[in-house]
């Protein structure tokens, strides 16, 4: 399997995402890599080639750059590049560090969507905390769509329900809709016309609606909901997560020497709780819907996080994950059609 990764993207690129990436390569020796990028500064830094080749590319797409006008003009760019060698089948999957919405018009735009599917939705993987059954759940959509219509976040729940089956090993996942509050009436309009589609689905174990607060706690494997509201949720979860941690060091070290004394004696304690709540051990965030893996990981990403990232991208090729959505689709797509239809009238 091979892997076009785009080596100009992330705030510490492309020294981190090559450091990754060579990580990368001596943990997956099945696995090989085309980095794309500005030679110049990308190959200095590389300390082995095997198994890596480098794609000369002039342009690089930066964070403040307007993503579908950046995809049209900056042909030569590294992100463009990439996502051309996967639509064209020299790459297996498409993975960067860089511009989110790039990174999306790039899988949406050039690698394409599948066939029956309207909207890719963009998921990601965040821990359990206080379940010792489940260490883990996925979310989507938490970014792709600001606006989404009951029947997208339908098949948000269908894309979800394989990924959590081929990549993290559900045997039925549980499907919840993320709203505000567990009743089934709860919600707006289009809340309770996904809850009702959503129950209806003979193919998926769908528990309900789920409120945010229990999210963490594993209230369900799967949660469905729109761009919007996922992407606002993710951001307070980790906003929380980063000032409750801080909030903790400060009153340690404003306190008193028996404070601090305490403290060092639950380092290793304080130490288990940050890597708990480290999602990005789970890899980064994946374009579902799309024909091929596209995967984006935090801006912030060092090599570790990239070497992990690329495991999870591993797993996705393995286990046909896109093969199997693809499968999905076409067996039904006359029942889509006509799902999609009633909706509209």
């Amino acid at each position: 399997m091979k892997i076009a990764v785009d080596a100009m993207g992330g705030d510490y690129a492309p020294k981190e995402v090559v450091a990754g990436i060579e990580i990368a390569r001596d943990r997956y020796p099945e696995v090989e890599f085309d980095l794309f990028g500005q030679n110049d500064k990308v190959k200095p830094l590389l300390n082995n080639a095997e198994r890596i080749d480098l794609v000369q590319a002039d342009e690089v797409i930066a964070m403040e750059d307007e993503p579908v006008r950046a995809i049209r003009r900056k042909k030569q760019s590294s992100i463009v590049l990439a996502a051309q060698a996967v639509r064209d089948g020299a790459d297996d999957a498409f993975f960067s560090a860089g511009n989110t919405g790039a990174i999306l018009a790039a899988g949406l735009l050039i690698i394409g969507r599948i066939k029956g599917i309207d909207r890719p939705g963009l998921t990601t993987t965040l821990p359990v905390i206080n379940n010792p059954k489940q260490d883990q759940f996925l979310m989507l959509d938490v970014g792709a769509n600001a606006d989404s219509k009951p029947f997208n976040l339908y098949q948000y729940a269908i894309l979800g329900k394989y990924y959590a089956q081929t990549v993290m090993g559900f045997d039925n996942p549980r499907i919840g809709l993320l709203n505000n509050g567990t009743e089934a009436d709860k919600g707006d309009m289009a809340h309770r016309a996904v809850h009702d589609i959503l129950g209806s689905a003979k193919d998926l174990n769908f528990i309900g609606n789920v409120e945010s607060r229990e999210l963490l706690n594993g209230a369900a494997d799967v949660v469905v909901t729109d761009g919007f509201t996922g992407n606002a949720v993710l951001k307070n979860t980790e906003g929380t997560a980063l000032s409750v941690l801080k909030l903790i060091k400060n009153s340690i070290l404003e306190g008193s020497l028996t404070g601090k004394l305490g403290a060092a004696m639950l380092k290793p304690t304080f130490k288990n709780i940050q890597n708990k709540m480290d999602y990005s051990k789970y890899g980064g965030a994946v374009l579902l819907g799309v024909k091929a893996p596209v995967i984006k990981t935090h801006g912030s990403a060092k090599a570790e996080t990239i070497a992990n990232t690329i495991g999870q991208i591993k797993s996705m090729l393995e286990n046909h994950s896109v093969d199997n959505v693809v499968s999905y689709f076409n067996d039904h797509s006359d029942e889509m059609a006509a799902m999609k239809a009633d909706m509209q009238k």
